[in-house]
């Protein structure tokens, strides 16, 4: 393939060589110290013009033919590292940068050297200011539904497409929301988030290992099980950009929600202006409001943190701290609830043994 390209340079340069000297000829024979050659010396120097041609060509073809190819397989290996939608978004913005420096310069031909260098810059300027911009408008451009003003209604506002994290979907309780019928619109699963389940559920930690196949388990439930309509963003946002960056960007991309339990991702969901659907805080919403002076009966399980405390659980998981209930580990007693704490982790209940409050009554009267 080497010798083949080589011999198509080496015919390539003599034919340069021929119009080189062919285009100079008359300027050629006019030189004093080139009479010797005869009436023939025309065809003299189209020879010398083939030959020398040739030859420059067969000793530079090596050279040529291994940069070329070295400048080709760069630019492979760099198209293939593009995103696709890169390409496309740059292509489109080259050319209808190109296309308006033809339309600006097309005035310029009379100008000779001057004017083509002029339409050379020109060009080069707006190719390039259109493929930087196309590309970093790349999500605009691949959404024509975007450049249409964007209109804000209440009932539209509720079926945005839901996007779920990595960590909401090891939690499970998405499937469990899902199963009830409160949650509506289209479930968006983002290939990203896949590919991080498959890596934690590969892992070499049993823990972690454990966690991720519970995720892929959570995720086939609700595909296969629940009537939830379930969609696969294959697409990749942004190599460079990590888990979360890409979770914010893709709600951009789609105008939806991203689902989390993250509260560091939540936050900084709310900075964005990114909207957030977090489970935790829907957890403590629904959770039963408890009064100063309620009765409850509650299982002591274990000690608490201060003397004589004991800590039991209601059926939802809140804690209930009750005053003198650590000799009532394992026992059920009946306590009447003194204050109730709200905290980012959950909320929790403080009580008293009933029996307590009743000697204390009877003592003062």
């Amino acid at each position: 393939m080497g010798r083949t390209v080589r011999q198509i340079l080496t015919i390539f340069g003599g034919v340069l060589g021929i119009a080189g000297v062919f285009q100079n000829l008359h300027a050629l024979k006019a030189l004093p110290y080139l009479n010797g050659l005869g009436p023939d010396r025309g065809a003299i120097l189209l020879g010398i013009g083939l030959i020398g041609g040739g030859l420059i060509a067969y000793i530079l073809g090596p050279w040529l033919i291994n940069g070329a190819s070295k400048t080709m397989e760069w630019g492979e290996s760099r198209l293939q590292k593009t995103p696709t939608q890169d390409l496309l978004s740059g292509s489109v913005g080259l050319i209808v940068g190109l296309l308006i420096a033809f339309l600006l310069t097309s005035e310029l031909n009379g100008l000779g050297l001057v004017g083509v260098l002029i339409r050379i810059a020109i060009s080069v300027g707006f190719g390039y200011v259109g493929l930087r911009v196309s590309i970093r408008k790349k999500d605009e451009l691949m959404r024509p539904q975007s450049w249409l003003p964007r209109v804000k209604h209440r009932v539209n506002d509720s079926v945005k497409p839901k996007i779920l994290d990595t960590s909401v979907i090891i939690d499970g309780r998405i499937a469990d929301i899902c199963q009830t019928g409160f949650l509506e619109g289209p479930l968006v699963i983002p290939g990203f988030v896949l590919e991080e389940l498959r890596h934690i559920a590969d892992s070499a930690d049993v823990l972690k290992r454990n966690r991720g196949r519970r995720g892929l388990d959570i995720l086939n439930h609700i595909q296969k099980e629940l009537k939830t309509q379930v969609q696969v963003y294959e697409r990749d946002v942004d190599p460079s950009l990590e888990v979360d960056s890409k979770l914010l960007k893709l709600a951009k991309i789609l105008d939806g929600k991203v689902i989390t339990n993250d509260f560091n991702l939540n936050k900084v969901a709310e900075l964005q202006g990114v909207p957030v659907l977090n489970i935790n805080e829907l957890a403590n919403a629904v959770k039963p409001v408890v009064l100063p002076g309620e009765e409850m009966v509650v299982h002591v399980i274990k000690d608490g943190k201060e003397s004589g405390q004991g800590i039991g659980y209601l059926d939802d998981g809140t804690m209930i701290v009750v005053d003198g209930g650590r000799k009532f580990i394992g026992q059920t007693v009946t306590v009447i609830v003194t204050s109730v704490l709200q905290t980012a982790a959950g909320r929790m209940i403080f009580a008293k043994l009933k029996s307590a409050l009743g000697a204390v009554e009877l003592s003062e009267a």
